[in-house]
């Protein structure tokens, strides 16, 4: 396998393999790729180099497997999400060692992700049995409307390398919990932890077919096109930079799939006047060095108030002066390397840009070549400006770019000016500024005191060019689901007179309908109405015999809630006598029956 295999308890969770349809297999060409260490630059081992026949036999495997899949209920993919999270946290030492020595960071931030990533499975494992549909009142009488939730089919997800296992786990468990089979593109950087929880998916009984992975390093972009333009592959989860998302959007869109990408972040960082000074410095710590920030939502922009600019500047340096950098696995130590010389190249550039332009270092701002090419001094900057480079792109690295402003209207209209708006962060002990800041920011999260807003419960996601869809939380099943409705008809009742007549009646019968108790039938529905109140009509004369007689029978069927319409509407003559008109309430009862 390689020179410095970590000591793991379980070796078999170290495979130099990839897994598909259950199995595990190389690349159809028999191609592989190396995957070293960063903080030693040593070879860790080789992985398939996949291509697009690869991948497409990827891809035919999770379609065949989703007919039976997508029928099992909520509750069984529960219990397999579940056994799998347990399963991780019965082998968090080994998976967190992996990470450290495929990705650099030292093994405590480790430890941490490995229980972040599981909490993923743990989540979505309590949401499987919840895909709620909805009954809708319908607008039709007689119809009835209701929805029910279904999975959105064969998935594609492709992630990046900083956060090797929990950037799997937040897209794979909302797709397993819905009752989608899924093809992963792990990232060419950090292989071996996908290939590990690829084991611990066995181990947990998951369907062969269900979840299936594609390594590459060199064929990266041959793979991720071979996905977007499938068209059994009906959704792409992707996250990464702003760069790579328009493409994928772009090769996506001639088979129009559902898409969910986290994108880039530029993330402003500001601390008010009134803040907590001490409780925003630790926040500032926590969001801008974890991972030796190497993260998408670590703070990039650093906005300090005017009146405690300088005080933060000294009180910030004297702890970022305590870091301990060094090999992941070296007691102690609390940043590790970069994950490539490349991205240790654009921190120095960043770095060296502001000083250029006027900033100045209060710490670091240099390479560590004695500890590996991949070092980088944790940097403080102060007196930065708009801009500098380090202002207008993710640096992606160790660097604290400190910038002062003097109102709040101001530092808004700073944070806002990035085109991407994936997170930020601010510090206030204000209520109302609280409120206010936190609806202005053009971002898809908000912190208030405090650096940490990831948590599986939470909504993750951007706004901008920072993408789009939500991970985590309730909201992050529906992105793997669609929504069906059903309409079902019926017999609605007929609001039309005389569109269904009764049936005719029988000789010497008559049709009867029910009339409301006390309805007034006119003016000669009953004998005892006031001459005044009946309605004038063209005639004066008074009401024949047969009239009066028709309104005292009238007047006694609708006390008992009935009324003879043929009665009714007999016209109320004697002999030769021209028909007396129906008055308008004898009208509108007709209308009304």
């Amino acid at each position: 396998m390689g020179h410095s295999v970590p000591p793991l308890n379980d070796k078999s969770l170290l495979k130099n393999q990839t897994y598909v349809n259950g199995e595990w297999i190389n690349a159809k060409s028999g191609k592989t790729f190396e995957v070293h260490d960063p903080a030693t630059g040593k070879l860790i081992g080789t992985m398939p180099e996949m291509d697009r026949a690869d991948t497409e036999a990827a891809i035919a495997a999770a379609s065949a497997a989703l007919p039976s899949f997508r029928k099992t209920t909520g509750r069984e993919r529960s219990r397999m999400l579940r056994k799998w999270y347990q399963l991780m946290i019965d082998n968090a030492e080994d998976l967190a060692k992996l990470i450290t020595w495929e990705n650099g960071k030292p093994m405590a931030d480790a430890k941490g992700e490995v229980n972040y990533a599981a909490s993923f499975y743990e989540w979505f494992a309590e949401e499987a049995p919840r895909m709620y549909g909805a009954t809708i009142p319908a607008s039709v009488a007689g119809n009835r409307v209701f929805t029910i939730k279904e999975p959105v089919g064969v998935v594609g997800l492709i992630t990046p390398w900083n956060f090797p296992a929990a950037m799997i786990t937040r897209k794979i468990g909302p797709a397993i919990a819905a009752g989608c089979t899924v093809v992963a593109k792990s990232p060419g950087e950090t292989p071996f932890t996908a290939a590990a929880l690829a084991e611990l998916a066995h181990r947990a009984g998951i369907p062969k077919g269900v979840v299936n992975f594609v390594t590459a390093l060199k064929n990266t972009p041959e793979v991720g096109e071979t996905i977007t333009s499938s068209k059994t592959v009906k959704k792409v989860s992707f996250t990464g930079s702003t760069g790579v998302g328009k493409l994928l959007m772009k090769q996506s869109s001639d088979t129009l799939k559902k898409l969910s990408f986290e994108l880039g972040g530029n993330a402003p960082f500001i601390v008010f006047d009134d803040a907590d000074l001490e409780t925003a410095i630790n926040g500032a710590i926590t969001s801008k060095f974890r991972s030796s920030g190497q993260t998408c939502v670590c703070a990039n922009r650093i906005y300090i108030q005017s009146g405690i600019y300088d005080d933060f500047c000294t009180k910030f340096t004297e702890k970022v002066k305590q870091f301990k950098v060094g090999g992941g696995y070296e007691e102690g130590i609390t940043h590790g390397p970069l994950i490539h010389d490349r991205a240790v190249s654009k921190v120095d550039e960043h770095v060296q840009d502001a000083v250029k332009n006027g900033a100045k270092i209060l710490h670091g701002g240099q390479k560590l070549p004695g500890l590996g090419e991949n070092f980088y001094q944790p940097t403080v900057l102060r007196d930065m400006t708009e801009d500098m480079q380090l202002a207008k792109d993710e640096t992606f690295g160790p660097v604290a770019g400190l910038f002062p402003f003097k109102t709040e209207a101001d530092v808004i209209k700073l944070a806002n000016a990035a085109d991407v708006g994936l997170a930020g962060y601010f510090f206030s002990k204000d209520i109302q500024r609280v409120y206010r800041v936190a609806e202005a920011l053009e971002v898809g999260m908000v912190g208030v005191n405090t650096g940490l807003i990831s948590d599986a419960a939470a909504p993750f996601g951007g706004v901008k060019e920072s993408g789009f869809g939500r991970e985590g939380s309730h909201l992050g099943i529906e992105e793997y689901i669609v929504t069906k409705t059903i309409t079902m008809g019926g017999n609605a009742p007929e609001t039309r007179i005389k569109t269904d007549p009764l049936p005719d009646p029988e000789p010497g019968q008559t049709q009867v309908a029910k009339l409301p108790p006390n309805h007034k039938l006119g003016s000669y529905a009953t004998p005892t109405t006031p001459a005044s109140s009946r309605s004038p009509g063209p005639r004066q004369d008074p009401p024949s015999t047969q009239a009066v007689q028709s309104a005292a029978s009238s007047h006694a069927i609708a006390a008992s809630g009935s009324v003879d319409l043929i009665a009714l509407c007999m016209p109320r003559t004697q002999h030769n006598e021209a028909p007396h008109p129906l008055t308008v309430e004898e009208m509108e009862l007709l209308l009304s029956l």
